[in-house]
């Protein structure tokens, strides 16, 4: 029930985009299109459950054993970096048109403040290896909800009757306001 709850609060409770807001420019920058939202998500995804496991292992393993905490952000980083070159590489030969419609997104990965706050926070919550895989996968998972919902709502918005002042980015930032606002109707969920 421990990892449910987790998982959960991870997902709609604490949603990295919409309460923590920690991950706002792909959020705002890849959510045009549904297809290219749930690209950026499932590569973010990729991201924060393996850099949540390996920057877990580097903390315990050889950070915290040899006194070198204060290195944590530069480690994490490192970590965090290769695994964004990795699936860099791996979608321009996969999916051209994916990694095009990314762009400077893609790469931008490395600096998304959603994934190093996802392993800090990791680390400062205590949590198992187990419960740290859990929480990446809820947090990844939230991420790409939030990014996929909003690129829905904005290719709606295209088609709909925005006054002039509004459209594009303005109304773009009301529609976030008041996504995020309904996520906050999440914070009362509990799971028994």
């Amino acid at each position: 029930m421990e990892f449910v709850a987790i998982l959960v609060s991870a997902i709609l409770v604490n949603n990295f985009v919409l309460s923590r807001f920690l991950g706002i420019c792909p959020f705002l920058g890849v959510s045009k299109q549904v297809e290219t939202a749930f690209g950026m998500g499932m590569a973010v995804t990729f991201v924060m459950t393996l850099s949540s496991i390996i920057t877990y292992i580097v903390q315990k393993a050889i950070l915290a054993n040899l006194g070198l905490e204060y290195l944590q952000t530069i480690a994490f980083i490192l970590v965090i970096a290769s695994l964004v070159q990795l699936v860099e590489m791996f979608v321009k030969k996969a999916s051209p048109t994916l990694y095009e419609a990314l762009g400077v997104y893609l790469p931008l990965i490395t600096t998304n403040c959603a994934v190093l706050g996802l392993a800090i926070l990791n680390i400062q919550a205590e949590y198992t290896l187990l419960q740290t895989i859990t929480h990446a996968i809820g947090a990844a998972i939230g991420f790409t909800l939030a990014i996929v919902l909003f690129a829905g709502i904005r290719e709606r918005l295209v088609l709909a009757d925005v006054p002039e002042s509004l459209k594009g980015f303005p109304i773009a930032l009301i529609t976030a306001g008041l996504m995020a606002i309904a996520f906050l109707g999440f914070s009362g969920l509990s799971v028994v």
